[in-house]
């Protein structure tokens, strides 16, 4: 079983982002990138669970709001004027060897690492045609 560890990644910016560990609740690990002001964390679960059919099927899931300061009423609050979202669900059968489950991980993350489509689809503002 995975050890529940700090994840560190370097974005596109060079900006590295540490999501320290939360704790799991119902078999959700949650670990977080703290603002300092709790609205604005952003936040990474994992999941890992059986299916009825009994397919494996792991989750992973991340948010990550834009906080502003509003003021009203001559009071300065952080609000959350928007999030991002992004779900990635990996499902495979029961009979799946390790091998393939990392083989489908290896493909995807090479995916996502290399293919202008997806980036431009899921940055630009324009559908598939």
């Amino acid at each position: 079983m995975p050890q529940l560890v700090p994840v560190v990644i370097t974005d596109l910016q060079g900006d590295t982002h540490t999501f320290n560990p939360n704790g799991i609740s119902n078999g959700v690990a949650t670990l977080v990138q703290s603002t300092g002001v709790p609205i604005g964390d952003k936040r990474l679960s994992i999941s890992s669970t059986r299916t009825q059919t009994g397919k494996l099927k792991s989750a992973i899931k991340m948010v990550v709001p834009v906080v502003q300061d509003v003021v009203s009423g001559g009071i300065s609050r952080p609000t959350v004027v928007r999030t991002a979202y992004a779900d990635i669900t990996f499902t495979h059968d029961e009979t799946s060897s390790t091998v393939e489950r990392d083989h489908t991980w290896q493909m995807l993350a090479a995916i996502l690492a290399s293919s202008s489509l997806i980036h431009d689809t899921v940055t630009g503002p324009s559908t598939l045609y």
